[in-house]
Parts: structure tokens; C-alpha cells; sequence
């Protein structure tokens, strides 16, 4: 994703009327099309689409296991790039959570913060959809991005 030239203005409720419309998307690794599969990474660049009207830029392919092969924080990177970093604390809805699935591995799970208590992410084998963001969650939570031109 690059940020766009001059960022639309939306409303958090845009970001997750967008994030909404995802719900019931067939996981599927490294897609990116409503209603046909999408991972995680593609609910983020497809929210994107939907908010700025352009498509993200392409990320190159990447395996299941990319994060550990690698060993490098790439998600956490392209979203510094792309995105607006916060602080974990500040968490608000619409904007992007990014997870640490075990103390030490790098990051390489997002999703979109829907409510104060869910969150809308794309699990293997399962149909993009709206879950608890409980504590399993919350101690994961490694970083939290806002998209550009996002008005409170």
C-alpha cells in the first residue's frame, strides 16, 4: 500500500462500513476480492481500495510461513510505510491491528478494529468475519495504524 498523493477524508464508520462489506469472504492466502478470498492482507488493501478509490500496490508473493523464513518484521514495515502509526493504548475504532501470534515471532496477522470489542479479520479456513477482540487477542496486539485521512 502507498499512501495516496492527497488522502481522502473519511470517518472511522467509513473504515468499518468497508471492513463490513468483506464479512463472509472465503479465506483464501494472498487474495484480495470481496466475496470471492481474501487473507488478512488483503482486507487491509481491500479496505484501502474501497476508502481511496485506488487499488495498493501489489505486495510480492508470500508463503504461510513467509515470517519465519524471513525472520524480518515485514508487515510491521510496509504498514509504517503506508499507514499512521499510534500507540497500542490508543486504539480506535477503524483502525488496523497488527498481531504477534506467539512472544517472539514476528508480526504477521492485521485485522480492523469494528467496535471497543471486536475486530474483523480473515482466519485460515474460515470466512472473513467480526470476532471478540478478548484478551487471547489483546495480548498479541503488537502495533495499531489508522489509514490515512481519518477523521475522529
Amino acid at each position: 500500500m502507498r499512501r495516496p498523493a492527497r488522502a481522502r477524508r473519511h470517518s472511522a464508520r467509513d473504515v468499518i462500513v468497508a471492513a463490513r462489506a468483506w464479512i463472509g469472504t472465503p479465506y483464501h492466502h494472498q487474495a484480495s476480492i470481496r466475496g470471492v478470498g481474501a487473507d488478512c492482507l488483503g482486507l487491509i488493501r481491500g479496505v484501502w481500495a474501497d476508502l481511496y478509490g485506488e487499488p495498493t500496490e501489489r505486495p510480492p508473493a508470500y508463503s504461510r510461513d513467509w515470517g519465519e523464513v524471513a525472520g524480518e518484521e515485514t508487515l510491521l514495515a510496509a504498514a509504517t510505510r503506508h499507514l499512521i502509526a499510534k500507540d497500542t493504548s490508543e486504539a480506535q475504532v477503524g483502525d488496523v491491528l497488527i498481531f504477534r501470534m506467539r512472544a517472539g515471532a514476528i508480526a504477521k496477522h492485521a485485522s480492523i478494529l469494528a467496535t471497543s470489542e471486536t475486530m474483523i479479520h480473515a482466519a485460515e479456513d474460515r470466512r472473513l468475519s467480526e470476532v471478540p477482540f478478548g484478551g487471547w487477542w489483546r495480548h498479541r496486539l503488537a502495533a495499531v495504524f489508522s489509514f490515512p485521512g481519518t477523521e475522529r
